[in-house]
């Protein structure tokens, strides 16, 4: 028998590598589905469309807010992103884990929304760190970069409001303790009892 799964949020400043993490992570859990997000942002060099994001159009995004089709939306760094509502109930039906990446705003409504959800919050080991990151991809200019940080110091600021904190410094540490989590809420005893019922009704027969 298969219990109903969890929705994990993953949330970060930008450059704090939840991105890479999250990717890895699916690669090594079972049972576990990334939600991909609809946004209006451009699509960068090298992303793929249903891969990184469902990029859509502001009208398209409007359209699908008037139907109700997202669980959650936000505005960041001018454009908006949101959770498609139908495919993370259908998964979570199923019996599967489903992993959002999301900014701690949409994390709060998933919360408010799913109570049962849980909160994972990824800091960088140091803001010298961060601001390395954020310069080697090559993708922005200072403006944006400096931008980018101011925004990221007021986003982790909210890691309090998280169920679980990790610190990725080195990689492969932090990508276990992602793991751990994940494993951790699969054998809480209300999973548990509803993923062996079978074997707890011959037990107690």
């Amino acid at each position: 028998m298969s219990s109903t799964g969890t929705l994990f949020t993953v949330s970060a400043p930008s450059g704090a590598g939840k991105t890479s993490l999250v990717t890895a992570l699916a690669e090594r859990c079972e049972a576990l589905q990334v939600s991909v997000s609809h946004t209006t942002r451009s699509q960068r060099p090298g992303e793929i469309y249903g891969t990184n994001y469902h990029f859509v159009s502001e009208k398209v995004f409007a359209e699908m807010l008037t139907r109700s089709e997202f669980l959650e939306h936000a505005r960041v760094f001018d454009n908006l992103y949101g959770t498609s509502r139908i495919w993370v109930e259908q998964q979570l039906a199923s019996g599967v884990d489903v992993i959002l990446e999301i900014d701690w705003q949409g994390a709060q409504q998933i919360k408010q929304l799913m109570p049962a959800s849980r909160r994972i919050f990824i800091l960088p080991p140091s803001r010298e760190t961060l601001q390395q990151r954020l310069t080697s991809r090559g993708q922005d200019d200072s403006v944006i970069i400096e931008r980018r940080m101011s925004e990221a110091i007021q986003e982790m600021s909210h890691y309090r409001e998280s169920d679980y904190l990790i610190v990725n410094d080195v990689f492969d540490q932090a990508l276990e303790q992602l793991r751990a989590i994940i494993t951790c809420q699969r054998l809480g005893t209300d999973k548990q009892s509803e993923t062996q019922a079978d074997l707890l009704r011959n037990l107690f027969s």
